[in-house]
């Protein structure tokens, strides 16, 4: 019998930052009786550090793939062929589940049969200390019936806190740095029935790969929105995700 879910954690160089993903995911392991219902896929880039050594201490992780591949969407398209749940939830190294019922609350979420499920985040610093929900400190608050055109103004829904149909999600495109906004949009774009769920899901670790290369990250997101809405859309929008970024950081402070 397959699997219900595939959590994917993509690791290069992870040692720092595995252990609370995976300490996370065991606590809530424990609380759900069918452990056969999640399958855990290590997919690392070739690690030269303890990272693979650390993954293999926990029994619970399914299948470790390390090899060196052409950047984070490559690892990521890897971990989603060899998926074989029903669901895909990319939790990256760093990140964690919110806390322990969160997968017995997921898996019964699953009744409803949605193509997409998705959720807040929770925003914390490397050193574990909380900044608080990603709705209410980042300029994008989270709509309780999501569709793909709320994608107009940027990453409504952060990556980890957004769980889709594998049969509804689309191959990374691994040359741009914000194809976790294309691969979300199109998931939406395929999805028949999307479902917000009542708890938040992750906790997210701030610094991801598009803000350690802000300014491409920023191009290639005009060229993902292009890509679904029109140039003239994407242009005008773009103005508007600038000017409300800058009020947003004047008032609140930075947020990336």
């Amino acid at each position: 019998m397959k699997p219900l879910l595939t959590i994917v954690t993509i690791t290069y160089n992870a040692e720092r930052f595995l252990p609370r993903t995976l300490k996370s995911a065991e606590r809530a392991l424990s609380e759900i009786s069918d452990k056969t219902s999640v399958e855990y896929l290590i997919i690392d880039g070739g690690s030269k550090d303890q990272t693979i050594a650390i993954a293999s201490k926990y029994p619970f992780i399914s299948k470790i793939v390390s090899e060196p591949d052409r950047g984070l969407y490559d690892a990521m398209n890897k971990g989603q062929a060899l998926a074989s749940g029903k669901y895909l939830w990319f939790l990256n190294a760093g990140d964690e589940m919110f806390d322990h019922t969160t997968l017995s609350g997921l898996l019964a979420a699953f009744d409803k049969n949605a193509d997409v499920y998705y959720s807040d985040a929770l925003l914390v610093r490397e050193d574990g200390s909380e900044v608080g929900l990603r709705s209410q400190f980042t300029p994008h608050d989270l709509p309780t019936s999501l569709i793909w055109k709320d994608f107009a103004l940027g990453m409504k829904v952060c990556h980890q806190s957004f769980i889709a149909k594998k049969e509804v999600a689309p191959v990374y495109d691994y040359t741009n740095l914000s194809a976790d906004i294309d691969w979300e949009i199109t998931c939406l774009k395929n999805a028949k029935k999307v479902e917000h769920l009542g708890f938040t899901l992750c906790r997210y670790l701030m610094g991801g790969l598009s803000i350690q290369n802000h300014r491409r990250s920023l191009l290639d997101r005009f060229n993902v929105l292009k890509k679904h809405f029109g140039l003239m859309p994407a242009l005008w929008n773009h103005g508007i995700i600038f000017w409300r970024g800058f009020w947003f950081a004047r008032k609140n402070g930075k947020y990336w």
